[in-house]
């Protein structure tokens, strides 16, 4: 059963993702306790409980959660329920993919060729979004790829611990999509 603090971590990051990224509050939720529960794989009901929430509310936070490939899903030889954890090798932020400012580039790109000779702040906004976009789209990848650097300096330094890759559980993990 979880503890106060675990709970209150939780209610924290389901506020914050739903401001932040517009998720569902249980989504955030389930995805913070996730982050913090013992032992860190859970299954529906044990979730549904520790949480105080229905199955179906549980269950539709999971889908959400899979979508975005954060959570992982297992289930042990001989067991007939599947048990959900963080998914550690997708714990690289998502922002990192330049390609939806490329697509909002060519979106601005647009709506400037409807307004070809137009003054007016419609286009400033327009030519400054994609101004923005293009910078975003240029500069993700090298972030990305100094944040790896940085990120294994920290783990050779013994700053930052290694994450396993295996399945904790020994089971085989259900095959999802594969990442971008």
């Amino acid at each position: 059963m979880p503890n106060d603090a675990e709970l209150i971590f939780a209610d924290h990051a389901g506020r914050f993702y739903a401001r932040q990224y517009g998720f569902p509050p249980m989504a955030g939720r389930l995805l913070g306790y996730l982050i913090v529960c013992d032992p860190p794989q859970q299954t529906i009901a044990g979730l549904a409980e520790a949480l105080m929430a229905s199955r179906s509310a549980i269950t539709g936070a999971i889908q959400l959660l899979e979508a975005y490939q954060l959570l992982k899903r297992s289930r042990t030889a001989g067991e007939r329920v599947d048990h959900f954890s963080i998914d550690p090798a997708r714990i690289e932020p998502k922002g990192f993919d330049a390609t939806i400012h490329r697509e909002q580039a060519e979106l601005m790109r647009e709506g400037l060729a409807l307004l070809p000779d137009d003054s007016s702040i419609r286009r400033a906004v327009l030519e400054e979004l994609a101004a923005l976009a293009d910078f975003l789209s240029e500069r993700l990848p090298e972030l990305r790829d100094e944040w790896r650097v940085r990120r294994d300096k920290l783990r050779a330094e013994g700053k930052l611990p290694d994450m396993p890759e295996q399945n904790p559980l020994g089971g085989r993990p259900r095959q999802g999509p594969k990442p971008a």
